[in-house]
């Protein structure tokens, strides 16, 4: 990283950041371009393992993608606005992107990430709301599991 003393190296404080974000980018292998798609998402954190759980159709571009390659690479940020002047105007930000590999939940686990996702998203997620939910069939439920998670920050 170039701007080394903006690396964020600690585990608590990269979960921190992504906790705090509405939105990740999703990145997928396609064929002539990457392809980049904003989600809303829930996550967990099991001791140093990060997982993040996104929904979306069964069927469409992101399934297809997905069954061809399923390593993904999630964005993250907070913006914080501008500071400074002239020459010297910055951006007051927080990001993270991790790397891992993307799998479709079922049973019991997609379950978990529907509420992890309405938890994050909400604040609250009834469980039994979920299980009888008439949208519950057509809904996929991926799950991330991140090897790799980096961060940097710009804070005034």
């Amino acid at each position: 990283m170039r701007r080394s003393e903006r690396e964020i190296t600690d585990k608590d404080e990269l979960f921190e950041i992504l906790s705090g974000c509405q939105v990740i980018r999703l990145a997928l292998f396609d064929e002539k371009y990457p392809y980049i798609v904003p989600l809303s998402f829930g996550l967990e954190r099991k001791g140093e393992e990060i997982t993040v759980f996104f929904h979306c159709a069964n069927e469409g571009k992101k399934a297809d993608l997905l069954k061809e390659n399923d390593s993904v690479c999630i964005e993250a940020d907070c913006f914080g606005g501008y500071f400074g002047e002239g020459m010297n105007l910055t951006t007051a930000y927080k990001s993270v992107i991790g790397y891992g590999n993307c799998k479709k939940c079922e049973g019991e686990e997609k379950l978990r990430g529907l509420e992890l996702l309405l938890s994050h998203c909400k604040g609250e997620a009834d469980r039994s709301v979920l299980s009888k939910c008439a949208a519950l069939d057509v809904t996929a439920v991926y799950k991330i599991t991140l090897d790799e998670l980096t961060g940097k920050k710009n804070i005034q």
